[in-house]
């Protein structure tokens, strides 16, 4: 009897149903199989096991033991991140690595800056990236400026990068392609208001993201299909909000705190976009979050560290809840603003 593969793969990554059918008949076989974030996928009903690693030199997994090996090494984050990848790639390979994406990240958000027009799909959404830009410039010139333009010089990076993303540019997944202009954005944003930046910063700033998400990942999800927005924009919030404290001279306590103070005020966001096209209310969505970024950051260095609420327990806290959110508030499109939004 010939068969048919049936793949249905919308706009946003979630879950995906693959289907074997016979002609004029019921399926035969049925898989519902979700994209998980960063490339990965996972078959519905599979156990969320990680992948089997070999040990780290530094291993941990939760932030309460991260910041032990911390203290008992005197070292920052970044150097216990830097000390498990360099135990894979080699010194040279890894900074080698992290300036290729750095390198990647930098020319998508100057693709984005420097492009108009409207982007791709049935909503019809102009980009704003390249004409803020130009506003920004202009005012600039001015001989007395009578505001600081930090803030939208942020959001400008982030909407560069996600409208990339929507027009089917390259971007890195940071952690996601849906919540990709957040750490992009954060770090442009301290490469050209933070006095000092360098090149070696932006390797640290990395490095110390990497730490955060990875904590994210192991212990909850980074995945919109599973855990709504907050897996995605929440999760790259607080990694840039601690990546950014540590190359402000945070101390891990205080790069902790601030991940956690980003990742607990995301708390609920749910996945609903438009038409199922990442740009309704995701590219607005990630300025947003860059903002919220840079000021946990800052006022995670007001304090000392010491906080009540733990980054263990806010990814706890994300993970039951993303296992509580209703589905259809979870990239399906059939919920929240997805279904409150005329489409023209």
């Amino acid at each position: 009897t010939w068969r048919q593969w049936t793949w249905s793969w919308p706009a946003t990554a979630g879950a995906h149903t693959l289907r074997v059918r016979a002609t004029d008949a019921l399926p035969l076989f049925e898989e519902t199989w979700y994209s998980i974030g960063g490339g990965f996928i996972r078959r519905e009903g599979d156990p969320m096991v990680p992948p089997t690693t070999s040990p780290r030199p530094m291993d941990y997994d939760s932030s309460a033991e991260l910041l032990a090996l911390c203290d008992a090494r005197g070292v920052d984050i970044a150097a216990i991140a830097r000390e498990n990848e360099e135990s894979i790639h080699g010194a040279e390979a890894l900074d080698a690595g992290l300036d290729a994406i750095w390198d990647a990240m930098h020319v998508c958000v100057e693709a984005g800056l420097a492009t108009a027009g409207t982007l791709p799909g049935g909503l019809k959404v102009k980009r704003r990236a390249a004409a803020i830009r130009m506003q920004l410039e202009e005012y600039e010139l001015l001989p007395l400026r009578e505001r600081d333009t930090s803030t939208e010089w942020l959001h400008a990076f982030a909407l560069a990068v996600n409208e990339e993303n929507a027009s089917g540019g390259r971007v890195v997944t940071a952690p996601t392609n849906g919540a990709a202009g957040i750490i992009p954005a954060v770090g442009h944003y301290y490469l050209r208001f933070v006095p000092g930046a360098n090149a070696e910063g932006i390797r640290r700033y990395l490095l110390t993201a990497a730490a955060i998400g990875s904590l994210v990942k192991a212990n909850a999800s980074i995945s919109g299909a599973e855990g709504g927005c907050q897996a995605e924009v929440g999760s790259a919030c607080a990694m840039a909000s601690g990546a950014l404290c540590a190359v402000l001279g945070g101390t891990p306590r205080q790069v902790e705190n601030a991940a956690e103070i980003a990742m607990e005020h995301h708390l609920g966001l749910t996945c609903d976009p438009v038409g199922g096209l990442v740009q309704v209310p995701c590219i607005e969505r990630n300025a947003i979050a860059s903002s919220t970024a840079v000021s946990a950051a800052r006022l995670a260095l007001h304090g000392d560290g010491t906080h009540l609420v733990s980054l263990d327990t806010v990814i706890e806290t994300m993970r039951q809840t993303g296992l509580d959110m209703m589905t259809k508030y979870k990239e399906t499109s059939e919920g929240g603003l997805a279904v409150n939004v005329i489409e023209c």
